[in-house]
This record gives structure tokens, C-alpha cells and sequence, in this order.
């Protein structure tokens, strides 16, 4: 058993360190001084399996503290018509279930699976217990302190949280188990990756149960919540002997890896599918402008359902709940303060809304696969001027489209913080409508600049830049974070339009100087 984790754990972080190694040959300002011969030296692999470990320790903790942080102490702070212990309990009773059947790591066909046992005919059975009891355990050490630090916050009991993340493990060692069981009475492999829509229906219920129960005033008492946990430890310890007294591993993990190889091929085939679908294909349309605002002009309108369907949908969903906001203020007036108060102190917040519904990365993709993934291949369209009016125009555009729910947001929490009573300072309603638009002014910005400057895509339409990569993931947690953030109206909003100008001028600069070189085709 030791060998087999051994080994498995060596072929992971190989798989891992190459990754590095590749992604910082991406970084504009590096691979330059990196040599050719990236994976021959010994004190960059060195380098590159110290990252693999942190990152390997930092995965255990980081993901189970945001879940905690967002999934139910973030939410689960909203509902202060119930006990604080109650919601904490009823909450991730319901969200324990969902998670126990889409992320069971033991159907989950993966890369490193594929190598360790088609490729290199490793011991089937001895590879998955060894690397399931392996995400157990981490399951458990991950859950241990945010379960006893926010569940002790909430008033849960210090024993009980310390059973919490064996409550956890428990139901998935049981749904795994149960699998199992369904595969030797059926011959059906589950994969986690292909979860039937019976069960995305189940998981949308469970959230309502959830969410929506404790914002009705309605909780389990903490004694069932706590006692159903229990009964997940006691189907966790009943699970063991079937888990580890399955005799088919290779059957279902051969099953499950069987079409691993082809996998990015599918998976591009069906993006270029549904990328195709989303394009119209009306030969009626045209347009009256010349050169590239004509090139443009016919990509806005055939992607209109990709591009300005969403925006539009998004916006009315907007403007509906900023309605029901406002009646809702209207008919129950001791809601007012609190709502007014909110309003006033969490601007922040809005900078990940705005993240989620900007249309930037959707934009920059229908771009590439549609537009610039066959253009790029012709000389004239990589001349400095053309790219740069091309990117002037584009700008344009995304701008238009984010505008849109972004018009609906700062007008509806203007209208909302009317009703609920106001302000003194009318600054507060220029300042709080025009944030919201600089917000979205950034995002358009922000993800066309660093498209130009990085072009991720290869010919093959695959993403092949790491900084890229990074540069997504960084700009999803300053948004994150920035949602723990509570300031006035006037000093966040000031100080928003003020960064969104300057980013403005220094993304147009960048973009002037780097994209004629950075804007190409990726080998």
C-alpha cells in the first residue's frame, strides 16, 4: 500500500511540476531568462516541487475555508430571524448531501488515474483505496479547523464540530459504497463528471432546502441536524468493509477512463459544436459600414444570441428584482433602516456581482474561436494599426454590452436606497450609480486587454498561457475578498472610479505598446 501511494503520489506531482514548469515559461517577463532545456534543470524542478507541495497543503485547507466563508457562514449570516447554531446546522446538513454525490473522488476519471492504471497497469483495486482513503483523510484534516472555528462562532457545540467533517467523509464513503453495490446489481458505472439530470434536479431542491427555508424563518432544530450527521459517521464506518471488499476496480475504472484519451478532443468538438449553434447563420444580414467596423459589425450581429441575449436576460432579471426590492421596502417600512444601512456600506459587494455577470471572457472566446482563431494566420492582420483600431472597436462594443445591467444595477440601488429612507448627501446617488458603470467599465477593459496582451489560444483553440490562467484566478479573489470589505458610499465609489480611470489609461498604454508583438497565434 505505501509503494502504491508512493508512486501515485509521485506520478501526480510530476504531472504537477511540469505544469509549473510549462506556465512559467508562459510569463511574459521570465521566459526570457529561462533556458530551452526548462525541464532538464534540476534546481527549477527542484523549484517547481516545492510549489507542488505548498500548493498540495494549501488545496487541503483553502477550499474547504472558502466554502465555509461563502457557502454557509456567508449566506447563513443573512438569516437573523433564526438561531445562528440552527442555520450554521440546517445548511450544511443540506449542502454535505450535494457534495457527497458530485464530488466523490472515486469516479472521477482523471489524467493521473489514466496513467497509473491503463498506462503504467498499476494494481487497480490497491490505486483507488489508496488514493481514496487519501482524499478521506484530507477531507477530514481540511473540514477540522473551520468546522470547530465558524461552527463555535455559531454556538455549535465544540464535540459536535469535531464530528462534523467525520460527518462529512462518512456520507461520501456511503454514496461510494452504495455505487459500488448499484454496479454489481446493475453493471452501471457512475461518473461524476456525467451527472444525470435527475440528480441536478435533486441537488436544485437541496439548495432550496437549504437557502431558502431559513430566509422563510424555517430551520431543522439543531438536535435533528446534528443526529442525521450522526447517522452519515454511522454509514461511513458501515460503508468500509463493502469499499474495501470490492473485487471489480479495473472494470469500473476502465469503464470510467475509457474515452480519457479523447477527451480534449470531445470536449473542443463540443465547444466548436455549441459555438457553432450560437452563430447565425442568416445570410440576410450585412451592413453599411467599410473595413474593420464592418468586420465587426457582422460579428456583433450573428453572435447576438451569445452576446446580447445573456445581457439582456441579466438585465431584466435585474430590473425585476430591483422592482420587488422596492414594493417589498414599501410594504414592510421596519425593513427600511437595515436595508439602507446595507446599502450605504456594502458597495464592495457589488465588484463581484458585477465580476459574475461581465460578458468579457465570453466575448474574448467568441472572438478567438470564431473571428481571430483563422485571421490570425494572415500577416496583414497582425500589422500594429490594424490591431490597435481592431482593439479600439472592440473595446466599444464590450463596453455597450456590459453597460446594459450595469445602467439597471445603479439605477436600482439608487431606487431602493431612496425608499429605504435616503440620504442626506446627494453626492451618495451620482456616486453610487457611476461606480457601478466604472465596474463594469473595468471588467470590459480589463479582460480585452489581457486578451490582446496574452492571447491564451493555440490553433487548436486550446488555452495554452499559465499567466493567463493566473491572471483570472487573481481577479476572481480581489473580487472575492472584496466582499468582506464595508465602507461608505462615498469613500469605496470615489476611490473605485479613481483606480478604473487610471487602469483605463495604463490598460490602453499597455495595449499600444505590447499587442502588436503579444496578439498571435500560440504554438
Amino acid at each position: 500500500m505505501y509503494k502504491t501511494l508512493r508512486l501515485s503520489f509521485s506520478l501526480k506531482n510530476t504531472y504537477r511540476v511540469n505544469s509549473i514548469l510549462f506556465a512559467l515559461k508562459q510569463i511574459p517577463l521570465i521566459k526570457r531568462i529561462l533556458p530551452d532545456a526548462l525541464y532538464g534543470v534540476r534546481g527549477l524542478k527542484i523549484f517547481a516541487n516545492i510549489i507542488s507541495i505548498i500548493w498540495e497543503v494549501i488545496a487541503v485547507f483553502l477550499g474547504k475555508f472558502l466554502y465555509f466563508i461563502t457557502m454557509v457562514c456567508g449566506i447563513g449570516i443573512l438569516y437573523k430571524n433564526v438561531p445562528a447554531d440552527q442555520a450554521f446546522l440546517h445548511i450544511l446538513l443540506f449542502l454535505t448531501v450535494i457534495g457527497a454525490y458530485m464530488n466523490t473522488s472515486m469516479f472521477n476519471p482523471s489524467r493521473d488515474k489514466y496513467y497509473a492504471m491503463i498506462q503504467l497497469r498499476m494494481n487497480a483495486r490497491e490505486y483507488t483505496l489508496v488514493n481514496y482513503g487519501y482524499m478521506i483523510l484530507k477531507v477530514i484534516v481540511g473540514f477540522l479547523p473551520f468546522s470547530i472555528l465558524f461552527g463555535m462562532q455559531r454556538e455549535v457545540p465544540l464535540w459536535f464540530c469535531i464530528l462534523i467533517p467525520f460527518s462529512v467523509a462518512g456520507l461520501k464513503m456511503a454514496v461510494a459504497a452504495y455505487s459500488l453495490w448499484d454496479y454489481e446489481r446493475s453493471g452501471f458505472v457512475y461518473n461524476e463528471n456525467k451527472i444525470k439530470k435527475h440528480l441536478w434536479i435533486f441537488a436544485a431542491v437541496l439548495l432550496a432546502f437549504a437557502y431558502a427555508l431559513p430566509a422563510a424563518g424555517i430551520v431543522l432544530p439543531s438536535a435533528v441536524s446534528m443526529g442525521v450527521m450522526g447517522l452519515f459517521i454511522l454509514a461511513g464506518i458501515l460503508s468500509v468493509r463493502k469499499i474495501i471488499a470490492f473485487g471489480h476496480y479495473r472494470e469500473v475504472n476502465q469503464e470510467l477512463l475509457a474515452q480519457v484519451v479523447n477527451q480534449m478532443d470531445a470536449v473542443k468538438q463540443v465547444a466548436r459544436t455549441v459555438s457553432d449553434k450560437s452563430i447565425s447563420t442568416d445570410a440576410s444580414i450585412t451592413s453599411k459600414r467599410r473595413g474593420f467596423e464592418y468586420l465587426n459589425d457582422l460579428f456583433i450581429k450573428r453572435h447576438r444570441k451569445i452576446l446580447w441575449k445573456s445581457t439582456i436576460r441579466i438585465a431584466e432579471i435585474c430590473f425585476v428584482l430591483s422592482c420587488a426590492a422596492v414594493i417589498a421596502l414599501t410594504m414592510v417600512p421596519e425593513a427600511q433602516k437595515d436595508i439602507n444601512e446595507l446599502i450605504m456600506t456594502w458597495l464592495p459587494y457589488f465588484t463581484f456581482i458585477m465580476y459574475a455577470i461581465n460578458r468579457g471572457t465570453g466575448f474574448t472566446k467568441a472572438l478567438f474561436m470564431n473571428c481571430d482563431h483563422s485571421l490570425l494566420t494572415y500577416s496583414f492582420y497582425k500589422q500594429p494599426r490594424f490591431i490597435l483600431k481592431l482593439f479600439r472597436i472592440r473595446l466599444r462594443e464590450i463596453m455597450k454590452i456590459n453597460a446594459l445591467p450595469a445602467v439597471v444595477i445603479g439605477a436600482g440601488l439608487c431606487a431602493i436606497l431612496y425608499v429605504s429612507g435616503g440620504t442626506e448627501n446627494l453626492l451618495n446617488y451620482v456616486v453610487l450609480f457611476v461606480s457601478i458603470l466604472c465596474m463594469s467599465l473595468f471588467f470590459s477593459i480589463h479582460y480585452l486587454t489581457i486578451y490582446y496582451l496574452l492571447q491564451p489560444y493555440n490553433a487548436g483553440t486550446e488555452m495554452k498561457s499559465g499567466m493567463y490562467q493566473v491572471i483570472l484566478s487573481v481577479t476572481y479573489l480581489v473580487c472575492f475578498f472584496l466582499m468582506q470589505v464595508r465602507m461608505p458610499i462615498l469613500v469605496f465609489g470615489i476611490a473605485c472610479i479613481a483606480f478604473c480611470v487610471v487602469y483605463s489609461i495604463a490598460a490602453c498604454i499597455l495595449v499600444y505598446r505590447f499587442a502588436p508583438k503579444t496578439f498571435r497565434l500560440r504554438t
